[in-house]
């Protein structure tokens, strides 16, 4: 957005606070998002597209669980020692892999789309109101910065390899797509998760916008005395790239 566009914009909204704040979080999500993300199209009723690509997912890795429960029970069953080496190493390993559930104290963030009456009724960019991955992603990253163990988005565990990409009005996680409104738990150091949360400047802007009765972005932050992330259970295949001979 250039700096001529975003004063007009910024007069609208009314305050410099929410002015200057819309400018930092949209400009840079406007700048990398891909041009499917943005728009008005992003309001079109995806729910039985969503649908139908989970259920394909669901089942292909329903059938991936299956056969990697096979593949568990036959190895078991070899009776040799570097297999067995193996086994232990990978036991030894799971935990650090997000492979085993994690249970503590918890703080959970919800993030939603402003209102659609809202916005159909509103001159601004509809890029103000929506919820873009850079922000699910800086949750995330305050929440891992601040002790988190573990953390789920929309109840799935979330590991390295884990890729956060925005389709249309839902996000995807390992090809599944989960509509808004976006939760994310992080369970570990309640109190550093809350102080990092707190103190990351993309987040304080993103609040002031939340707060605003022009933009209304939903954010909700809630704590838990006791919650559980379940185990990573998505495809643990790892690419990469090869030079060309």
């Amino acid at each position: 957005m250039g700096e001529r566009s975003w004063s007009r914009a910024a007069w609208r909204v009314g305050t410099p606070v929410v002015a200057v704040a819309c400018g930092l979080m949209f400009w840079a999500s406007q700048d990398n998002a891909p041009p499917s993300e943005l728009g008005p199209q992003r309001y079109v009723d995806l729910a039985g597209l969503v649908r139908n690509e989970s259920r394909e997912v669901g089942m292909l890795q329903e059938q991936r669980r299956q056969l990697a429960t096979e593949v568990d029970v036959l190895t078991a069953q070899v009776q040799d020692e570097r297999v067995q080496e193996a086994r232990e190493v990978e036991r030894q390993t799971k935990p650090e892999a997000g492979l085993t559930p994690v249970s503590g104290k918890s703080v959970t963030v919800t993030l939603s789309d402003a209102p659609l009456e809202l916005i159909e009724s509103s001159d601004l960019d509809p890029n103000y109101f929506v919820v873009h991955q850079q922000q699910v992603q800086r949750v995330v990253n305050a929440m891992l910065a601040g002790g988190a163990k573990a953390i789920t988005i929309q109840g799935q565990r979330i590991v390295s390899t884990t890729g956060i990409k925005c389709d249309g009005n839902a996000i995807q996680l390992d090809g599944r797509a989960y509509p808004q409104p976006f939760v994310i738990e992080g369970i570990g150091d309640q109190q550093g998760m809350l102080k990092a949360i707190e103190e990351d400047s993309y987040l304080e802007e993103y609040r002031t916008l939340a707060a605003s009765d022009l933009i209304q972005l939903g954010w909700e932050l809630d704590k838990s005395p006791r919650a559980t992330a379940p185990a990573y259970d998505g495809a643990l295949d790892a690419t990469y790239a090869e030079p060309m001979s």
